[in-house]
């Protein structure tokens, strides 16, 4: 059984279809009581870092999940904004801290310095890290999935936690993962065939 995080900002019906799809039972949850009893996570995500984090904090959300991960070691995947609140702090709408497992920070694309169109949307390769298996387990060393977003996270520690890499006007980190941590920036539940291995992949841990 997978739970999706919902605090009010993800796109939580594609997932719950994926994951149907896969024969993987899910449940959409929303309390600290139901994310303390969860034996894996997904917190999904589109929108505002800022927003999303007081959501978070609104709900009661942030100390759970900090339980769950740092301290139960449940596995949790973070997709899209979902990812990005895995890092330290955002700028989007001024600084925010988030929720700081994987150290970096969360800035926008510069259109007016790399001549690119923002958001990203769109498909798009991204290259795995040879080391990288979780996540990836019967994939090339490379393969397209499906992107929309704005903001990218730069690691402070990429040789410690970044799993895969993309290109956009510039390098940018594609997933991240440390220990039972992961997340991924483009949407695998929208990524066809790749996307589906990537969810198997995160099921199976």
């Amino acid at each position: 059984m997978v739970s999706i995080v919902n605090y009010k900002m993800g796109n939580i019906r594609s997932i719950q279809n994926a994951l149907s799809y896969l024969g993987v039972d899910s449940r959409v949850i929303d309390s600290p009581e139901e994310i303390l009893t969860s034996k894996k996570l997904i917190l999904p995500g589109v929108g505002s870092f800022r927003v999303a984090m007081e959501h978070i904090r609104a709900m009661k959300l942030f100390e759970a999940l900090n339980e769950a991960a740092l301290k139960q070691g449940v596995p949790l995947l973070g997709i899209c904004l979902g990812m990005q609140l895995l890092a330290t702090e955002g700028e989007e709408e001024g600084p925010t801290k988030g929720f700081g497992w994987i150290p970096g920070r969360v800035k926008r694309f510069s259109p007016e310095r790399l001549s690119i169109k923002v958001p990203h949307i769109g498909f798009n390769t991204v290259y795995f890290e040879p080391k990288s298996k979780t996540l990836f387990e019967g994939l090339e060393t490379c393969a397209d999935f499906y992107f929309v977003h704005s903001y990218r996270m730069i690691c402070e520690e990429p040789e410690k936690c970044v799993s895969s890499w993309a290109d956009y006007g510039e390098r940018f980190v594609a997933s991240v993962e440390h220990r039972n941590i992961f997340g991924t920036q483009f949407h695998p539940e929208k990524s066809q065939s790749n996307g589906l291995t990537v969810l198997k992949n995160f099921c199976a841990i």
